[in-house]
């Protein structure tokens, strides 16, 4: 019987790629969860009813195809027109669909190609940022372009990079993650405008974190044609289970992602979900305070144990263990039931990035690593 070898049907860039690396989802029973940037919290009551109550006869229908009741709420929530905005399966799928709709893929004819076509092929990002970046630009076969943060990880000033080797380049996408992931650090607005100012492709200003920083630079998607923010219902208000986030930007570039989306790609207990979260935002920035409160006594904390912390505007921080290398740091914690994310990149090799938790979660976190310092 004939059989074809499956190496020989699977496209050349699909087996060159090196996928996403997900934070670890621990099998061990007992495991204080610091790795993934979960909010500690469960959503409000309001928000848990709604979605219970939406659990009924309406499973057997398809969703709202354009998440029209949310899209309503944020338009009203951000002071925009429904056609501002998309809803996606998490942002990540927006994130995607930008790539798809904005970049070219490159050639794959060996052909140099002149600056106008490689740029209509390039994704821009800065480094570090969001893992996921050149990961989508590899899928779509596009060409990449990292920028590299200044040593502390704070965005380069306008005139460090128009006089940097790459900046003057203009990508067809640029992505910068706004506060900064993995390093917690907030970028004021009008720094991200400067840079906004300088690209003539599309920006993507990816706010996940948002909720938790002291600014937001969401007026910069109504001010310009070629600037889009990201927002995601994921990490601040406790529903990463029903993967919910939203795109605001121009109508027409609206427009040209809706064409490419899947149909019905938001689910709808996860539009009930959302809808309910925007009708108790009082919950959620008590919620926000405690959080950012936790952030900076755990922030003092392990300064006062000789860790290097950067200055967060995140739910997480990233911090430079003292004593041994970092990579040990995360086993010796693991030994005691705390679980942290190491990045082996060189940038990131020396750092511990936390999640931040309840504040007992984190009590046992400097507890613990008091232990570890005095063993």
């Amino acid at each position: 019987m004939f059989s074809q070898n499956p190496e020989d049907l699977i496209r050349p860039l699909v087996a060159r790629l090196n996928p996403y690396v997900y934070g670890e989802q621990p099998k061990i029973k007992g495991l204080i969860k610091l790795n993934t940037n979960e909010n500690p919290d469960p959503p409000s009551p309001v928000v848990l009813a709604a979605i219970k109550a939406a659990v009924d006869g309406r499973l057997r229908l398809y969703p709202n195809p354009t998440a029209e009741g949310l899209r309503e709420k944020l338009a009203k929530l951000h002071g925009c027109e429904v056609a501002n905005i998309i809803v996606g399966n998490g942002s990540d799928e927006l994130l995607a669909l930008a790539v798809r709709a904005f970049v070219e893929p490159r050639p794959n004819t060996g052909v140099w190609l002149r600056n106008a076509e490689l740029s209509r092929a390039t994704v821009q990002y800065f480094n570090p940022s969001y893992s996921l970046y050149p990961v989508l630009a590899d899928i779509h076969g596009a060409a990449k372009n990292p920028l590299e943060l200044n040593g502390d990880f704070a965005l380069p000033s306008a005139g460090e990079l128009k006089r940097g080797r790459v900046w003057d380049f203009q990508a067809a996408l640029t992505l910068i993650t706004t506060p900064n992931a993995p390093s917690g650090r907030g970028y004021p607005t009008e720094e991200l405008k400067a840079i906004c100012e300088r690209q003539r492709g599309v920006v993507l200003l990816d706010e996940a974190y948002v909720d938790f920083a002291g600014e937001n630079a969401m007026k910069l998607a109504l001010e310009f044609s070629h600037v889009l923010v990201a927002r995601t219902f994921s990490k601040a208000y406790s529903l990463c289970f029903q993967r919910v986030g939203y795109l605001v930007g121009n109508p027409q570039m609206i427009a040209a992602l809706n064409k490419i989306r899947d149909s019905y790609n938001v689910n709808g207990l996860g539009q009930v979900g959302a809808e309910a979260t925007l009708t108790d935002l009082k919950f959620y920035k008590e919620n926000f305070k405690k959080i950012v409160e936790t952030r900076d006594q755990v922030s003092r904390e392990l300064t006062g144990l000789g860790f290097y912390v950067l200055p967060s505007q995140t739910n997480f921080i990233l911090a430079r263990p003292p004593g041994i290398a970092a990579e040990l740091w995360l086993e010796k914690l693991r030994e005691k039931k705390i679980l942290v994310r190491w990045f082996k990149s060189p940038e990131l090799k020396d750092y511990l990035r936390i999640t931040i938790g309840t504040p007992e979660e984190m009590a046992s976190l400097v507890k613990a690593a008091r232990a570890i310092i005095k063993g």
